[in-house]
């Protein structure tokens, strides 16, 4: 009750209504799922405490490896927020008590802060006189600065101020935590899903409703072509209505299997794709995506289509193909060419080599890899890694909107 009381007691000589914390509070939860959100938090920030800069350092790092930092605040030819490199190195405040807020008073006398080096070179240059803050650790052992600065003509920071920033902790702790988790997450599945795309297997979503969520470059790719499979009004149909009616089939069972509590023996149903090209049939596989049971509301993924397409050419990457079987550049182009259908002839006519010049470079393959027949080359490269490697060329796109990169500056400016 007691904390309570002065928490209480802080907001009111400060100015501040409950509303407006909770506000601020909000943002901060905000802030952890988009970090152009927390930029606008710490603008809260400093409006509240009335501060030149309020300044979060996001990542700590071992000297003399740089981190990085957002600054909000009016930095000429930088705007109001920016991120920079963190030097740790430079700052007097790298040892202060873990979750606990400061000021310059705790930690030195006046004296001793105007004359350190540091002042000397970043506080006269921004006039960040005045400065509290708190280390703050994070549950995964991590460590983040959380730092607010006045000028040298502004007010020393209250007992009110203080409890304000105390207060405010907690909830910087756990959105970071949500932020970190989150773009782990993110990260993961990230990579998972440029694997599926370089094995060549095409991926849609879809919703409650049965609408496409997100498909992958290949998916997309191949819904362009509208050969066998075509988007109408934001729906996956097949072409020909018989196919139509099964694919609905698998995808309505995928839903009741995912509505349904009860285990299912049959995890997902599959079938072929007739296309009016003539070529072969694409497979296709629908499943259903398992959620937890409170995760409700529109636009939620239920199913995943799986496409292949047996013609479609390989994405393996020529570099990994390369340094996994110790092939020469030709002998590599040659065999990424076998992989994807073509008899040896065919292969060397694309290449732009004499036949015999093609046999040559095939024995020194076999040779190499240890087989002895085409066919066997071939199922060797196919199930091999290579597929997981990058493509050199064909470069895959995300499926996903891409966060654009942080900023960094160079290492001229730094904060506490």
């Amino acid at each position: 009750m007691e904390n309570s009381s002065l928490s209480v007691q802080a907001l009111a000589e400060m100015g501040v209504e409950l509303a407006e914390y909770d506000r601020l509070i909000g943002e901060f939860y905000d802030g952890s799922l988009d970090h152009k959100l927390m930029a606008k938090t710490l603008r809260h920030v400093r409006s509240l405490f009335q501060a030149n800069y309020v300044t979060l350092i996001l990542r700590v790092p071992e000297q003399p490896d740089l981190g990085l930092m957002i600054v909000v605040g009016d930095i000429e030819g930088d705007g109001e927020v920016s991120y920079w490199p963190y030097q740790q190195s430079v700052t007097p405040f790298s040892n202060p008590p873990i979750d606990q807020v400061f000021t310059v008073d705790d930690l030195m006398t006046e004296a001793q802060w105007t004359s350190s080096v540091y002042y000397k070179t970043y506080g006269t240059l921004h006039d960040t006189f005045h400065i509290m803050g708190a280390d703050v650790s994070t549950p995964d052992g991590g460590k983040l600065r959380f730092r607010i600065t006045r000028p040298k003509a502004a007010p020393k920071f209250t007992a009110s101020e203080r409890t304000l920033c105390e207060m405010l902790l907690p909830h910087l702790r756990r959105a970071m935590h949500v932020h970190n988790l989150l773009d782990r997450s993110e990260s993961i599945g990230e990579l998972y899903s440029q694997a599926i795309s370089r094995l060549s297997v095409a991926t849609i979503v879809l919703d409650q409703n049965g609408s496409v969520l997100r498909l992958n470059p290949v998916a997309s790719e191949l819904l362009k072509q509208a050969d066998g499979l075509k988007l109408v009004g934001g729906r996956l149909e097949a072409t020909y209505p018989t196919d139509n009616r099964e694919l609905q089939r698998l995808v309505r069972n995928a839903f009741a299997r995912e509505a349904s509590s009860e285990q299912v023996s049959t995890a997902a149903e599959a079938m072929a794709v007739s296309r009016p090209s003539g070529q072969i049939n694409l497979g296709v596989v629908v499943e259903a995506i398992p959620t937890q049971d409170w995760a409700e509301g529109k636009s939620k993924p239920v199913v995943v289509v799986y496409i292949r397409d047996a013609v479609g050419r390989s994405m393996a990457s020529e570099t990994v193909t390369k340094q996994l079987f110790n092939l020469t550049r030709a002998e590599t182009a040659l065999a990424m060419e076998l992989a994807n259908g073509l008899s040896l002839e065919e292969a060397a006519e694309v290449l732009n080599v004499r036949r015999n010049t093609a046999r040559a470079h095939l024995r020194s393959i076999f040779s190499k890899t240890g087989v002895r027949r085409q066919t066997e080359l071939v199922r060797i490269i196919l199930n091999s890694v290579v597929a997981l490697g990058k493509p050199k060329l064909a470069m895959l796109a995300s499926d996903k909107p891409q966060t654009p990169a942080l900023k960094l500056a160079q290492p001229v400016r730094n904060r506490a």
